[in-house]
């Protein structure tokens, strides 16, 4: 079914501003999202490489210590908030939480500069910034339907983190790999979905503010498929240290 964010044919110039106005906000989404991205990664590399940060999140064996435990489950609170919440509470409320939420990110993160080797890290990084392009692209340009796509990927989503909870007692390395395989599959498609989510969600015609936090969910969407896309990458593609 073709996806056409107007309900009716629009006149040329109303098609020209709607179109001016996308951009921008696509723009802002971006934008938020890619700050978002570089603060969790620069938080990360500084708990990973400064000695005093290290020990306060990581032991010897580089397993989690209590603050570093609270570090890793921190996230979701930030994400029942958005969910629940976020509407009721002010924009600047909201941006302030966005950047605390990325770079909370960050430390639940450091540990993959410690496992991983920089390099890796960073090959892995760009081979997932091409993917999440071109498949972001395709969803901002596609004129088919993705509902259907986005809510079998939501449930692929479900299975796969059930199949995890159930992988911590097994221990399987097979389960673990086709998890790690259905979840790159699976957050590439909700990256599409997404994307065509936020450019629909624009084009029902809010108010500046309302719009401009819709950009901000936009982007928390977008930047949680990045990051979990490249989670699971660096699982195949990284170089662990010596």
């Amino acid at each position: 079914m073709s996806f056409n964010p107007f309900n009716t044919a629009p006149a040329a110039t109303d098609r020209a501003a709607f179109d001016e106005g996308l951009r921008a906000h696509m723009l802002r989404v971006y934008n938020y999202m890619g700050i978002g991205v570089g603060l969790t990664g620069l938080v990360a590399w500084l708990v990973a490489t400064t000695p005093a940060l290290t020990q306060l999140f990581f032991t010897a064996q580089h397993q989690p210590t209590m603050l570093g435990m609270i570090a890793i489950f921190a996230p979701l609170g930030f994400i029942f908030f958005f969910s629940f919440a976020a509407m009721r509470s002010s924009l600047s409320l909201l941006q302030g939480l966005f950047w605390l939420f990325c770079a909370t990110m960050g430390l639940s993160m450091a540990s993959l500069f410690i496992i991983f080797t920089n390099e890796s890290i960073a090959r892995t990084f760009f081979v997932v910034a091409a993917m999440f392009g071109a498949t972001s692209l395709y969803g901002y340009t596609t004129r088919s339907d993705l509902t259907k796509m986005g809510s079998f990927m939501v449930m692929g989503l479900i299975g796969i983190l059930l199949a995890g909870v159930v992988n911590l007692f097994l221990h399987s390395s097979g389960l673990q790999f086709a998890v790690s395989v259905l979840g790159v599959v699976i957050f590439t498609g909700l990256t599409a979905w997404d994307t065509q989510r936020i450019k629909e969600a624009y084009a029902q015609g809010y108010g500046v503010e309302t719009n401009h936090k819709l950009a901000l969910f936009g982007a928390l969407s977008l930047y949680l498929n990045f990051i979990n896309l490249f989670q699971l990458m660096l699982s195949f593609m990284g170089t662990r240290r010596d």
